[in-house]
């Protein structure tokens, strides 16, 4: 069968998800340390300009000297998410972006029975009011561009499933996941895909000596590939719902849990 009669087309080229970033401005929330920090390297090894934002600014500096030193271009940004007229005033760095990772997010630890009003408002207000209202500022912006864009909100498996002791959190996370299902529907539109990313119990620098411990070898029995997560583990996933690889997907919630999630009961 000669090409001018194959009833196939040419096949469109598939999309590189480690080098397909080049020409996108990305902004990374909760970026001074952990896994923001991570998620800003990685965006910009693929290709991106990446903002760095979050509180703290001597730790974002830092972040930010890390990532140019490899050849990355980034910048920071003072951000606190969970304060409406810090989001307002950032909107003038919004007016370029094509990716958002809702990042920023905070915890507390206790019984539900002591958990105090405080606790539950630092924590909603954070992780689920502050990845509202910068996804709403940064579509906006997507909006009046015509270009659409790349929401990637950061949730937990502890949204999809229970553990004591974090209550705030784990609403705040199952939150983020109907969220992220409910822009997604909405703004889809306007060409703004909205996906989450949902890790699972991850090795840094704050567990390190966890996995070593009665409590931390208990939690991995229960996970089926027996090991936490490493921070590149982390690395495809993202980049898969940053880049236009995923471009016909939106509501999607990508689990990183080294099956954890399908774990016997």
């Amino acid at each position: 069968m000669t090409a001018a009669t194959s009833p196939l087309s040419a096949p469109t080229p598939v999309p590189r998800l480690f080098g397909d970033l080049a020409g996108k401005t990305a902004l990374v929330t909760g970026a001074s340390s952990g896994l923001g920090a991570h998620f800003g390297a990685v965006l910009a090894s693929a290709g991106a300009e990446v903002i760095l934002a979050a509180r703290r600014e001597d730790a974002l500096r830092s972040v930010g000297d890390a990532i140019t030193a490899c050849g990355g271009r980034c910048s920071t940004l003072r951000l606190d998410v969970s304060d409406p007229a810090s989001i307002r005033s950032a909107e003038p760095r919004l007016a370029h972006v094509d990716i958002l990772v809702n990042n920023a997010g905070v915890g507390t630890k206790g019984s539900a029975l002591d958990q105090t009003e405080a606790d539950w408002d630092m924590v909603i207000d954070t992780n689920l009011k502050g990845m509202f209202l910068l996804a709403q500022a940064t579509a906006r912006a997507m909006r009046a561009r015509e270009a659409g864009g790349s929401i990637v909100n950061i949730s937990s498996i502890l949204g999809l499933r229970q553990a004591g002791g974090v209550a705030p959190y784990a609403v705040s996370k199952a939150g983020a996941i109907q969220l992220t299902k409910s822009l997604a529907l909405e703004w889809a539109r306007y060409g703004i895909r909205v996906n989450a990313l949902a890790p699972g119990y991850f090795d840094n620098e704050v567990n390190a000596e966890l996995w070593e411990a009665d409590i931390g070898k208990a939690m991995l029995k229960r996970i089926p590939q027996r090991r936490p997560g490493r921070l590149q583990d982390l690395d495809g996933p993202l980049l898969l719902l940053a880049s236009d690889a995923s471009a016909y997907m939106t509501g999607s919630v990508l689990t990183v849990d080294g099956g954890h999630l399908v774990s016997s009961l």
